[in-house]
């Protein structure tokens, strides 16, 4: 059965999409930590990140740079914190989140933030994404 990321990916549940390519997709994380706190997924479904083929390995992580990048230039902060946790959706990802001191990548304080800004802050990813 599908994960629910990949069923994001494919489209068939809506997402705030930051960037996509043939084999990599990312979109804000929907219990964020801070505003644009992105998720960023191989779209074949691996389970356990350490599990990935090395090639897909290395790709999602050149691709996870790029996005961090595109983050960085579209919402203000001092860093791109970056965790791979691995529990919550059995579909390897890495978080990837504006941080401005260690505290701000404490995952029991989530978020919420109108679906209008979470459109404009993914718009604006994308965007700077296509950029680079």
């Amino acid at each position: 059965m599908a994960t629910i990321f990949s069923k994001i990916a494919a489209g068939e549940i809506p997402s705030y999409r930051c960037a996509e390519s043939e084999n990599y997709y990312a979109f804000l994380d929907i219990n964020p930590l801070a505003k644009g706190h992105t998720l960023v997924i191989p779209k074949q479904e691996v389970n356990y990140i350490f599990d990935i083929e090395d090639e897909n390995y290395q790709g999602l992580w050149a691709f996870a740079k790029k996005v961090a990048k595109a983050l960085k230039a579209a919402v203000p902060c001092e860093r791109i914190g970056v965790a791979v946790i691995g529990l919550e959706v059995p579909h390897a990802h890495i978080h990837l989140v504006p941080i401005n001191q260690e505290k701000d990548m404490d995952f029991r304080n989530k978020k919420s933030f109108p679906a209008e800004e979470m459109a404009a802050v993914a718009a604006r990813v994308e965007e700077e994404f296509n950029k680079l």
